[in-house]
Formats: structure tokens, C-alpha cells, sequence
């Protein structure tokens, strides 16, 4: 069985491809990574660098290993946090925010829950606006958000909020009297665009590129923010597929909501970084899900 040091040696190793720069890193002697690395490869019996006295590279072997073992530290190290997180209790710090008025309440219920049961954990909670909420993930400035799904390239789930989807037009659009549209309708209308930042599985989910069909749906002018977007929808310069919940948050007397009777309901919960899984952020999760039960549009 390889020592953990051994490992960490190797693993460095193969990030830095330099002697020097890792035995820096690991506060050790350059003689002593050569050492263990000897000790290693003499273990698995065929080289893992080629080295001379200007540049190191990583062997096909050494680097199939380097592949393999890299996984199960992180498994380790993520295990052995997770022990010390339970171990101290829910302390620190947790950055949550919403995506839109309608997630508020959501996000609300679950911060009052949360506190209840960890109240040595300080949540601070922010609006996060739209063209912003997948970088404010990756750089770890929110822990947890309340945002519309589908949100790909992050961890979510499960759904909090199902609501039903309307479309939003001008108040003297010609459809804004129907009692209900059909998805098809969009395409015969301009469909305003949600921001280029805005990931792709979430752009084809609320402004398709074809109708049910196959019709091709006409691309309208974009907005950069929710409020941009539905102002011009009131311009007359397109139309919105969005939740009904719009009616409540965003009535405004030059806009109608119309049912779309054959669209699935949007569906909203929580969002995070899959690195960031720490026992803050699942605890906040699982308030999230016991404060919302039966929540709908």
C-alpha cells in the first residue's frame, strides 16, 4: 500500500514537473523527492517520469496513475472534512441568494428554518442578479442559490417551486384577450432572448428554438436583465414564455399573462458548485426542502 506521502510526492510531482518547485511545496529536500519517487517507481516497476537535466515529463504510466489516484484523495480529503464539519456542528459562515422575486419567500423560509437548527452558522443573504449567478457559484462568493432549473454544470435539486408557464405579451397584443396559447403560437411571434451568459440548457428550455413541431421560433431583441426583457415585451418587440408567479411579482399595466396550456411548469430549488459540497451547504439544502413542503406556483 502507498504512503500517503508517497503520494503527495507523486501528485505534486506530477502537477509541477520540476524537482525544485515541489520539494518547495512540500518543504522537503530535492533529494528527498528523488528518493521517494525511486522507492515508487522501483513499487510499480516501470519509470513514471523521464528526466534529464533540463525538463521532467510524465510517463503514459505515470500518468494513468496520476488519473487514478487524484479521485480518491479528494475522496479522502472530502471525507475527513465532512467527519470534522459534523464533529464541530454547523458553524462559520453560508452565502445564499435568490434569482428573482418569486424565490424570496423560498429562500426565506429556508434561511429561517436553517438558523433555527444551527444558529452558530451566520447566512448572509444577497439578491444575485441574472447575468452574474454561474460565475458568483464558481468563485465560491455564494454558497447556495435559489434559481430556475434547468442550471447545468452545477449540482441542484430537488425542486422547491413548480409553476405554471404563461406567456408574456404586450397589453394591446393581439393575444393578450386569449383565454389560453399553445407553445406553437411562438412560432408565428418574435421570442425576446434571455442574456448570452445565460446557459444553454436554460435558454432552450424558456425560449426554444423550434415550437413542438418543428417550426422555426423567430428570435426577438435580448434583455440583460428580467425587468429589461419584460419592458420589451411591453415595447411590442416580442414575446416571453415565463412562470405565472409574474402575474404577482411583475403586474404592470402595459403587459398580459396568457396560460400556455401545453408547456411543462418551470421548476425552481436550490443551486451549488458540486466541489462545494460542504456539511454547511447540504444542511442548508435539507432546510431548504423541510421549510418548502408542497410549495407551488
Amino acid at each position: 500500500m502507498l504512503e500517503r506521502h508517497e503520494i503527495e510526492t507523486f501528485l505534486t510531482l506530477a502537477e509541477e514537473l520540476h524537482f525544485g518547485r515541489t520539494a518547495e511545496r512540500l518543504r522537503v529536500t530535492t533529494g528527498r523527492i528523488s528518493h521517494v519517487l525511486r522507492k515508487l517507481e522501483r513499487r510499480v516497476g516501470a519509470p513514471l517520469f523521464e528526466r534529464t537535466s533540463r525538463v521532467v515529463r510524465i510517463t503514459p504510466i505515470g500518468a494513468r496513475l496520476a488519473d487514478d489516484l487524484r479521485p480518491l484523495v479528494q475522496g479522502i480529503e472530502d471525507a475527513v472534512r465532512r467527519a470534522v464539519e459534523a464533529g464541530r456542528g454547523i458553524t462559520g459562515e453560508l452565502r445564499v441568494a435568490f434569482v428573482g422575486e418569486s424565490t424570496a419567500p423560498v429562500l426565506a423560509r429556508a434561511v429561517a428554518v436553517f438558523t433555527e437548527r444551527h444558529p452558530e452558522c451566520v447566512v448572509h443573504v444577497h439578491e444575485a442578479p441574472l447575468a452574474t449567478t454561474r460565475s458568483s457559484l464558481r468563485d465560491g462568493s455564494i454558497d447556495v442559490l435559489i434559481a430556475s432549473y434547468p442550471f447545468d454544470g452545477m449540482a441542484n435539486g430537488p425542486a422547491l417551486l413548480h409553476e405554471r408557464r404563461v406567456l408574456a405579451v404586450a397589453a394591446d397584443h393581439p393575444l393578450a384577450g386569449a383565454e389560453s396559447v399553445s407553445l406553437e403560437v411562438l412560432g408565428d411571434h418574435p421570442v425576446v432572448q434571455y442574456p448570452a451568459v445565460t446557459s444553454a440548457a436554460f435558454k432552450r428550455d424558456r425560449t426554444p428554438d423550434r415550437t413542438p413541431s418543428g417550426r422555426p421560433v423567430p428570435k426577438g431583441p435580448t434583455g440583460g436583465t428580467f425587468s429589461e426583457l419584460l419592458s420589451l415585451v411591453a415595447m411590442g418587440r416580442g414575446v416571453l414564455p415565463v412562470g405565472e408567479l409574474s402575474r404577482r411579482y411583475h403586474p404592470r399595466p402595459d403587459l398580459a399573462y396568457v396560460p400556455i396550456h401545453d408547456a411543462p411548469p418551470i421548476l425552481r430549488g436550490p443551486v451549488w458548485r458540486e466541489g462545494n459540497d460542504t456539511e454547511r451547504v447540504r444542511e442548508f439544502v435539507r432546510a431548504a426542502v423541510d421549510a418548502n413542503p408542497g410549495t407551488g406556483g
